[in-house]
């Protein structure tokens, strides 16, 4: 956990940082939790970013990243019942593009949707939340 307040824990809180931070403690899986935002106020649900592949320089990650998103997506929606808006490849994340480990960002609902807004903020969504991801993550690193 490399965040738990408005400020990065641990030297300056930029993506790049965070994935380096992740890389020297060869961390399992490097797990980003965001909301999302949009125009459409309408749009409602949960996906999982993972990195675009590229020869010598996400092709090291790809694979890993793809199956935790898999994981990691099929979980939190089934524990939180969320409308399932798939995984998305990016090569346009410097969190993704500097990582040595496998990585994914998790977007957990729109903020700029009313009620899935109300959702998030409530402790019992939040929990829903947080099964899911450990569940999905528990599945791509089962403890030895």
């Amino acid at each position: 956990m490399t965040r738990t307040g408005p400020v990065f824990r641990y030297g300056n809180g930029g993506n790049i940082a965070r994935a380096q931070f992740c890389n020297r403690r060869h961390s399992a899986l490097m797990l980003r939790i965001h909301a999302d935002g949009s125009t459409n106020t309408s749009l409602h649900g949960f996906q999982t970013l993972y990195p675009a592949l590229h020869n010598g320089w996400t092709d090291d990650i790809y694979a890993r990243s793809l199956r935790a998103a898999q994981l990691v997506q099929a979980a939190a929606v089934r524990t939180t019942g969320a409308r399932n808006l798939g995984l998305v490849r990016r090569s346009d994340l410097t969190g993704f593009n500097w990582a040595n480990v496998p990585a994914i960002l998790v977007e957990c609902g729109f903020l700029t949707n009313p009620a899935e807004r109300r959702l998030l903020q409530s402790s019992g969504y939040e929990w829903k939340i947080a099964r899911g991801l450990a569940a999905g993550v528990g599945a791509f690193t089962p403890l030895r």
